[in-house]
């Protein structure tokens, strides 16, 4: 008697391997909505960095490459300040790093390469966050998918990292590697753009939530009526719609 003897084949789906170039940067293009094993060495400086990403991160994973103490934050918002523009960056660590999103990221340890490396979602969407200021002055936060240089674009000088100092950067320099991002800015009067760093869930600006002269409810933090407009308030945080909000 002879045993028919049956060999499985097994088929393994093996994930394209992806080494993301955060220099020059890499056409991801073909990539889009494709499943990869990704591979990417980003330079970090203590202090400020920017980043935008093709793929997400969750916050374990920004712990474990860039430490417990980094901090990750959003442009929520921007204001005037006399001729200045004030950008509004919120925490947003515990969201975790979407795709194809700008981020200002504040990194504690030394100088140095981190490697990132993990299987994921690859996306191709534009890494473009506008706000106006209510004087009508556009502000454009952008990653950069490849080495890019501008006339008029600011960003953060590493030797001043150790706050977020945006600068203009002229054409003739270096201008912005792959997964860094900047700043355009479309304004006639404004001088300087300053940042302001917002917790988690507190809102800066009030005309993001109420339109000028409309009439609200305005609460102090421990659930007492303050006022019912917006206009004049002390400085102080406030709680209009349910949402906290800074006034300065």
């Amino acid at each position: 008697m002879i045993a028919a003897l049956t060999v499985a084949t097994l088929t393994v789906n093996a994930q394209q391997k992806l080494y993301l170039s955060t220099f020059n940067g890499t056409n991801v293009e073909k990539y889009d909505g494709q499943t990869c094993n990704v591979v990417a060495n980003r330079y970090v400086f203590n202090g400020w960095n920017t980043v935008a990403l093709p793929f997400l991160m969750t916050t374990d994973e920004l712990n474990t490459i860039f430490g417990n103490d980094c901090r990750l934050e959003r442009l929520v918002g921007v204001e005037n300040d006399g001729n200045d523009i004030v950008l509004n960056f919120q925490d947003c660590k515990a969201e975790g790093l979407q795709a194809n999103t700008p981020y200002l990221l504040y990194y504690t340890g030394d100088n140095g390469t981190k490697k990132i490396e993990k299987e994921t979602l690859i996306s191709n969407e534009p890494s473009t966050v506008t706000f106006k200021t209510n004087r009508g002055e556009t502000v454009t936060m952008a990653g950069a998918q490849t080495q890019t240089k501008g006339i008029g674009f600011y960003g953060i000088p590493a030797k001043d990292n150790a706050e977020v100092n945006f600068r203009k950067i002229d054409e003739s320099l270096n201008g912005f590697l792959a997964t860094r991002c900047y700043i355009q800015l479309n304004s006639s009067t404004a001088t300087t753009l300053k940042a302001r760093h917002l917790a988690a869930g507190e809102i800066s600006g009030i005309q993001t939530i109420v339109k000028t002269g409309e009439k609200v409810e305005v609460y102090n933090t421990n659930g007492v009526k303050v006022a019912n407009s917006t206009q004049n308030l002390q400085p102080g945080i406030y709680v209009v719609r349910g949402q906290k909000v800074l006034v300065k």
